[in-house]
């Protein structure tokens, strides 16, 4: 319950006691890891592809396993941490360059481009759609055969590092295809902190999206309104950074303008704050009043988790 309207707030039942802990001086708040996470896009002329409502270009999403021990349940995008070995290892790279990487993303440069490979990599994990080339101009095509798909699981079992895999098949990273669209840090009472960068990607002609990834059980194209609408209406569990990226998406007539529009958005990290005021926990995003949470002392803690999956 957010401001007296029932939606799909993801909402860990631990988190009012690690809030109070914290308060306390009993948490110590665990460093959060770099992430990437990419909105990828296509123009549909539809809207969602199984509803034909909605209007503007359709997201990919995939929804967590309800057995994943974070946002378990909940629509999320492709994405994941960043692999240390990306920070200083020589990769195949077109587009802006890492300096100007590194002032669009707050970090210096090695981080910068370990934070992109982390987002082209999660991708092509999660999605099989692969953000690169044989030129700073081209993208492949057809990443599916026996062969990419055994690159592939070596990427996610880190048994290859994403510059190995560049490096084996010729290819360079096309930053040029990413946009910086926001940033948002776990809150400190969490146990899995993350620090994260959402970018967006228009999908690549020739290219097609599948469910890849262990940790999702649905994959689906959407529009940002039709799923916003379904996070309003209580239907679809998504975490805060999840609602505040695809509203702003949906802001968004094509794939195109989203990824014009990504230069002009502000990158200042958005991280929740909680206070105790009369017992009562309030719990905030600047900047995204939509979230705030009121939690009274006696009050149960435990939503239930509308996709049908366990508590949220």
């Amino acid at each position: 319950m957010a401001n007296g309207q029932a939606n799909g707030q993801w909402y860990p039942p631990e988190w009012p006691d690690r809030i109070r802990a914290l308060a306390a001086g009993t948490l110590t708040p665990v460093t959060p890891k770099r992430a990437a996470t990419v909105m990828l896009l296509k123009d549909t002329g539809s809207g969602t592809e199984s509803t034909g409502a909605g209007a503007g270009p359709a997201v990919h999403m995939l929804r967590r396993r309800t057995s994943m021990a974070f946002a378990g349940g909940a629509y999320a995008y492709p994405g994941g941490g960043v692999d240390p070995r990306d920070d200083d290892r020589a990769v195949g790279w077109a587009g802006p360059t890492r300096a100007w990487w590194a002032d669009r993303l707050g970090v210096d440069e090695a981080g910068a481009q370990a934070i992109v490979c982390a987002a082209v990599r999660e991708t092509y994990e999660e999605t099989g759609v692969l953000l690169a080339g044989p030129t700073g101009d081209s993208v492949v095509g057809d990443t599916t055969g026996a062969d990419w798909e055994a690159d592939r699981a070596a990427l996610v079992d880190r048994e290859l590092s994403f510059a190995e895999f560049l490096d084996r098949r010729g290819l360079v990273l096309r930053s040029d295809l990413l946009g910086a669209w926001a940033r948002w840090i776990t809150p400190e009472f969490e146990s899995r902190r993350y620090d994260t960068w959402f970018f967006v990607a228009a999908l690549p002609a020739g290219q097609r999206t599948r469910n890849a990834s262990t940790e999702a059980d649905r994959t689906v194209w959407i529009t940002p309104a039709d799923a916003t609408a379904g996070y309003d209406k209580g239907e679809l569990l998504m975490m805060p950074p999840t609602v505040a990226t695809l509203r702003g998406l949906a802001r968004c007539a094509s794939a195109a303008e989203a990824l014009a529009s990504a230069p002009g958005r502000d990158m200042t990290p958005v991280l929740a704050r909680a206070r105790i005021v009369d017992g009562e926990i309030v719990l905030s995003w600047p900047g995204h009043e939509e979230f705030t949470k009121h939690v009274p002392s006696t009050a149960p803690a435990t939503p239930t988790d509308p996709t049908g999956g366990a508590p949220a």
